[in-house]
């Protein structure tokens, strides 16, 4: 295999400004490299310091790390903790329970301020419920239920008796979520009646009676409805329990269970290229431990932030980013429930405005799809809000495209908020390479250096470190305390996925396509392998024919997939939004000619995508994933057989099905 061809070049670089670096975490890029030689000094002390520093532990550790069973890492294991007390006892123990946990905002726009003392006892209370319904430390715990505080309470309530959660997405189907129910062998579902959705009532307890009607589920003892809505709900008796009814008469007072740093403290599921999807499985100390220091490195918590994740709790940016690492520091965050786009596609910038938020985390999907929006309507635009109180941005979930990130930096943060574009996955539990806003220089584009203690590197197909400036595989080359501990049931597949044997067994393969900058190092992610073209003998990133495409003013969002092609191997294949009215006929072929040209001017000829297909927007997920794998298909012309249930807009299916 020959090295994947980095084609896009970006020049353009922002230092910190003297008002970030002032009082930073880390500030300055001395102190950054001051704290990975620390790492690399010394592995096992750099981890032990940190985690001393950042967690309260019951009992403490003796022994870091334990790489006798590699790839089953083990770290801190003789140490004891439990993750709610750190969330949130210790806080108020230390006289902090009168500040605000959450301000969370409802579909209509209706705000609730929780503060850590209503947190814990709200947590108390439903902890002592499920203890009551025989739930106990080590069972498995399924919820399936909208963006709510009770979503968050019904996570920590869990974690605290020992119960290790899986939280499910909300737009998922019945039938993943029986999958879910199944593979993890769950004890108990907490649901709700239904959720709201851009002003509209959407279906929970209904999937979920037919998710635990398709059998399998038999261990599901209880169903715990939250009522949200009030909707009329099937019910059966000596199953089903109202959750307001259960936790009414509970003690506000719960003793937490301490359990090993190892103890499982969720298993979250994410699709796999093929077959069922993977319980991915993260240990209590380590997810915690990450989600907290990355707060304080990544986006510099400080007294007084409001921090704003517009996350999902069903992803992981949910867990280590709402319902972990804020509440671990103590800090104030905002929830909200809905979409960006209701009740108008200027509700974040709103939002950001009426709750003086002053960090905000997002998604460079969300981002793309509000530039049309904007430039379409002045009215919603971020320049119609004051967004003054933000001092930084980040973004989350995939790389982000240079055009995008400057209009991000120049609209929303005025040009003046440094943007942390963040590169990690599930699998890892928490930030892994991302600049630090008081020290990095930035590169639209770049998620720049890996953060202290963590030894990324690119190499090529046998495992060997390929050269700076030549595309090849990113691969993390030391254990770490927030990765994955295996896949839930399977050992083997989390060897193989993970671990390959190609690459010698020890390496974790990232699985997507970098390169770094031959000058400053910088990383910068170029698609998942499996979105890599080959297209007449050149592997060219699919996330760099993206850039380019959006670039041109006209575009808003594009996609890029390989179809099978006889003379070149593979052909490139765009599905692109424009930020107007979709083309037909005669202009949709001239606007594609000039987007060709225009790719072919950017990065060359070979990238020149065959097709160009249009569409109002992208298959997305109701979380506002791209279903790159519907988008294969479509570019080769097979008919749709796969479950697009759990998409936001199917009937964009039809409109992108049309060649150009």
């Amino acid at each position: 295999m020959s090295a994947i061809e980095s084609v896009l070049q970006e020049k353009r670089v922002f230092p910190p400004s003297a008002k970030a670096t002032s009082g930073a975490a880390i500030s300055g890029m001395d102190a950054y490299k001051a704290l990975a030689a620390e790492a690399e000094r010394d592995y096992e002390g750099f981890w032990a310091r940190v985690a001393r520093e950042t967690l309260t532990w019951h009992k403490p550790f003796t022994k870091v790390l334990d790489e006798s069973k590699a790839p089953f890492y083990t770290w801190f294991e003789d140490g004891e903790l439990n993750a709610s007390y750190n969330c949130l006892d210790r806080h108020v123990e230390a006289g902090r329970g009168n500040d605000n946990a959450i301000i969370f905002e409802a579909d209509d726009g209706t705000v609730t301020n929780v503060t850590y003392q209503d947190l814990l006892e709200r947590v108390s209370r439903l902890a002592n419920a499920l203890r009551k319904r025989g739930v106990k430390k080590g069972d498995r715990v399924v919820i399936y239920l909208p963006m709510s505080v009770e979503g968050v309470v019904a996570m920590q309530a869990c974690v605290r008796i020992g119960a290790t959660h899986s939280v499910v997405f909300g737009g998922f189907s019945s039938k993943s979520l029986n999958e879910r129910l199944v593979d993890v062998g769950a004890v108990a579902l907490i649901t709700a009646d239904e959720q709201m959705r851009g002003g509209k009532a959407l279906p929970l307890k209904s999937i979920a009676d037919e998710a635990l009607a398709a059998g399998g589920c038999e261990k599901v003892k209880d169903v715990i409805v939250y009522r949200r809505t009030g909707g009329k709900v099937a019910w059966t008796e000596g199953r089903d329990v109202w959750l307001h009814e259960i936790v009414e008469n509970e003690s506000a007072t719960c003793e937490p269970e301490w359990v090993s740093a190892e103890h499982p403290l969720f298993i979250l599921y994410t699709s796999g290229s093929t077959g069922k999807p993977k319980g991915v499985q993260h240990s209590t100390a380590g997810i915690l431990l990450w989600s907290a220091q990355t707060m304080k490195w990544t986006f510099d918590m400080k007294p007084g932030d409001i921090f704003w994740c517009t996350a999902d709790i069903g992803w992981i940016t949910g867990h280590s980013y709402i319902a972990y690492g804020p509440l671990a520091i103590g800090a104030t965050q905002v929830m909200f429930e809905g979409v960006p786009t209701y009740p108008h596609a200027g509700r974040f910038w709103e939002m950001i405005d009426r709750h003086k938020v002053t960090i905000f985390y997002t998604a460079p999907t969300a981002i793309r799809s509000l530039i049309k929006v904007s430039e379409a309507d002045e009215k919603v635009h971020p320049k119609s809000y004051d967004l003054s109180t933000l001092r930084i941005l980040g973004t989350v979930g995939e790389p982000i495209n240079p055009e995008a990130w400057m209009w991000y930096h120049e609209n929303v943060g005025k040009g003046q908020c440094p943007i942390v574009d963040t590169w990690w996955q599930t699998e890892t539990g928490g930030h892994m390479i991302t600049p630090l806003p008081g020290a990095t220089p930035l590169v639209p584009g770049s998620c720049t250096l890996p953060l202290p203690g963590i030894m990324a590197a690119i190499v090529d197909e046998t495992g060997q470190d390929v050269p700076n400036g030549q595309g090849g595989i990113l691969v993390v080359k030391r254990p770490w305390p927030s990765m994955l501990r295996n896949v839930w049931g399977d050992p083997k597949r989390y060897q193989t996925s993970y671990f390959p044997e190609e690459l010698g067994g020890k390496l974790y393969l990232a699985g997507d396509g970098a390169v770094r900058d031959k000058e400053t190092g910088y990383f910068t992610i170029m698609g998942r392998i499996d979105d890599v073209l080959n297209v007449s003998g050149h592997r060219l990133g699919t996330m760099e024919i993206e850039s380019a495409l959006v670039a041109n003013p006209m575009v808003a969002e594009a996609a890029v997939v390989g179809r099978p092609d006889d003379t070149t191997g593979e052909a490139v294949v765009a599905f692109v939004v424009l930020k107007r009215t979709r083309p037909e006929g005669d202009e949709a072929k001239q606007i594609a000619t000039e987007l060709r040209n225009w790719v072919g001017k950017e990065i060359g000829p070979i990238a020149k995508p065959k097709d160009i297909r249009f569409g109002e927007n992208l298959p997305k997920t109701r979380s506002g994933k791209i279903m790159r794998r519907l988008l294969r298909s479509l570019a080769k012309g097979e008919e749709i057989t796969q479950d697009v249930s759990t998409l936001e807009n199917p009937a964009i299916l039809d409109q992108l099905g049309e060649a150009r």
